[in-house]
């Protein structure tokens, strides 16, 4: 089988295993599902078909009253993450609310796309966040010596220039890892071994899709 819907996971974090080659590679280890249908979007309700899985119980008490109205619809517990993933008509036929999608859906040498939030780090100078060189270190230079340098014109366009490389936030984006290996997986444990770092830190969620690229 294939991911036809998505999938949501955790990342638990990194360890090594050996691939068919006999070589020592680096792989992440990411807690997929259980996932379960909360809803179906149709084209005669909502005007398009999408399918919303929720991951990762959390307690009632923890969530408002809405949320468990939401849930209860489903006959599910309250999930502390929700995500929609656009399917065909076809692929939504598949699936029923209360439906539970894990791992079963992945093989050992799929290739999936992994988004997740990188780990954030504050507010960052130009040398850390984008490899500035700065300036010498000597011949006058005053304070300044891990600077941008100048920002743009002082006359036309007078202005500094969108897109510009300035300090600022560093890391805490949303980033996607195209074309990664599954490695290994233990659907006793519904946990998947991928090839190579995923963003993120320990106990960030994660989306994974069918590589777009692949198919």
């Amino acid at each position: 089988m294939s991911i036809e819907t998505g999938l949501l996971g955790k990342k638990l974090g990194m360890t090594q295993v050996f691939n068919p080659n006999g070589f020592l590679v680096g792989v992440t280890a990411i807690e997929v599902g259980p996932c379960v249908v909360v809803q179906k979007k149709t084209v005669e309700k909502d005007g398009y078909t999408a399918l919303q899985l929720g991951f990762d119980d959390k307690k009632e008490s923890r969530a408002t009253r809405p949320e468990r109205g939401h849930f209860n619809k489903a006959g599910t517990a309250p999930k502390r993450m929700l995500k929609e993933f656009r399917v065909s008509e076809e692929v939504a036929a598949k699936y029923e609310v209360g439906q539970t999608i894990g791992v079963d859906v992945l093989m050992t040498g799929d290739f999936v796309d992994v988004t997740g939030t990188s780990i954030g780090k504050g507010f960052s100078g130009v040398v850390k966040k984008y490899g500035f060189h700065g300036g010498k270190a000597t011949h006058g230079v005053h304070e300044c010596y891990r600077h941008g340098g100048s920002l743009g014109q002082n006359m036309t366009p007078a202005r500094v220039m969108k897109g510009k490389k300035m300090a600022g936030q560093l890391g805490n984006k949303k980033i996607t890892v195209q074309n990664v290996e599954v490695m290994r997986i233990f659907p006793e444990d519904n946990l998947v071994f991928v090839r190579g770092p995923i963003p993120g830190g320990k106990n960030s969620y994660l989306i994974l899709n069918a590589a777009i690229k692949k198919s």
